[in-house]
């Protein structure tokens, strides 16, 4: 523990002094207390819309491996939600209530009511004088440059990172400025993308975020846990790392890339054959054509040698597959998007089927989407 905190130290002398300056938005989160104004009570709303074609043509409409934007050949909402905010100069609170098809497929395992809370957090500054939170609840996970939100990311769908890494996260984060800079974020967790507890320890997570200048955002993310629980009585703790990188987003060019690794220990007596670990790389980018047209890509490798997080929907042994997509995206007005994305799933291995249910390694999705939302 002291080497970390000296670590700390010793990044922010290398900072140097410097003012504040506009920062560029951290996608990774859905939370947005910055933009609130003080004293005020906001509230605002986000509809999704979409439309997939999956050439594999499943004969159940739901799409393996993904849970945004799901299901196959129909017209439905991947989520929409309610989101109402406070704050004051020592208190903030923010609820937000969702639904469609992203919720039905990422909040499966949890119980009643709680599956609706896309967001359920209070939070209180500490010090009059300085940007010190602690926030208790249910917030978006810092995971990835990726939320749940699709109107804060180049492309429309989300990469298999995202999707095979938290959403959202349930206990308590500490918010700590350490230089105009440099934020640092400590989390005490019911465990990984979990709002009830499985298992009796609490996980616990760290997260930096380094803005050098005003076009670049860096963050590096850790998680510690306990895994073990009636669904995976195998596992023992995880551990994982992610590093992205936000550049540009408001720019003629805008660049995301994320790399992240994880380590699954087993408990004893569990065969310590090789492959519990799992990493993925990807990165995309877009340009800007004109105010209302841009264009994205993004290209991604996913794997997972013992399925620890991936379960092939066929009889193959692990995941591995890797993914390439381009988006055009249409600004309707400054809240409202129209998209359409191409995106091709390839594998070595046939982890996918056909539409007559014969497997092979190749899958196809075309998909448009409007998205609205509103603030006031």
């Amino acid at each position: 523990m002291r080497l970390a905190w000296n670590s700390l130290f010793f990044i922010w002398l290398i900072l140097g002094s410097s003012s504040s300056f506009c920062q560029v938005v951290n996608t990774g989160f859905t939370d947005n207390f910055d933009s609130l104004e003080v004293g005020k009570v906001s509230v605002g709303g986000y509809v999704d819309t979409y439309y997939g074609f999956d050439f594999n043509q499943p004969k159940t409409s739901d799409r393996p491996y993904c849970v945004s934007s799901p299901r196959h050949n129909e017209i439905n909402i991947n989520l929409v939600y309610a989101d109402i905010q406070y704050r004051n100069e020592r208190i903030r609170a923010r609820l937000v209530p969702g639904f469609g098809t992203y919720i039905n497929s990422n909040y499966a395992s949890e119980k009643g009511s709680l599956k609706n809370i896309v967001e359920a957090n209070i939070g209180v500054k500490l010090l009059a004088d300085q940007e010190i939170w602690i926030d208790a609840g249910v917030f978006g996970a810092p995971y990835t440059y990726e939320s749940a939100i699709s109107k804060d990311h180049l492309m429309y769908t989300r990469s298999l990172a995202s999707e095979y890494s938290p959403y959202f996260l349930a206990g308590v984060k500490a918010t700590i400025p350490l230089h105009p800079k440099l934020n640092a974020y400590l989390y005490l967790l019911n465990g990984w993308q979990q709002i009830s507890d499985v298992n009796n320890p609490l996980s616990v997570g760290t997260q930096l975020e380094y803005r050098p200048n005003k076009k670049m955002l860096l963050n590096w993310n850790t998680y510690l846990g306990d895994e073990n629980s009636s669904a995976t009585p195998d596992f023992g703790i995880r551990y994982f790392s992610d590093i992205y990188l936000i550049y540009n987003p408001e720019g003629k060019f805008s660049l995301t890339s994320c790399i992240y690794g994880g380590l699954q220990n087993m408990r004893p007596g569990i065969s310590d054959g090789a492959g519990r670990y799992w990493w993925q790389a990807n990165v995309a980018g877009r340009v800007v054509i004109n105010s209302r047209w841009s264009a994205s890509g993004r290209i991604e490798y996913f794997h997972d040698p013992a399925s620890i997080q991936v379960l092939p929907v066929t009889a193959v042994s692990g995941f591995r597959c890797g993914s390439a997509g381009i988006c055009a995206n249409l600004k309707i007005t400054k809240n409202a998007v129209f998209r359409i994305e191409d995106r091709l799933y390839v594998s070595g291995q046939n982890l996918f089927t056909d539409h007559q249910e014969t497997p092979t390694n190749m899958s196809n999705l075309l998909i448009t989407s409007l998205t609205v939302w509103f603030n006031k």
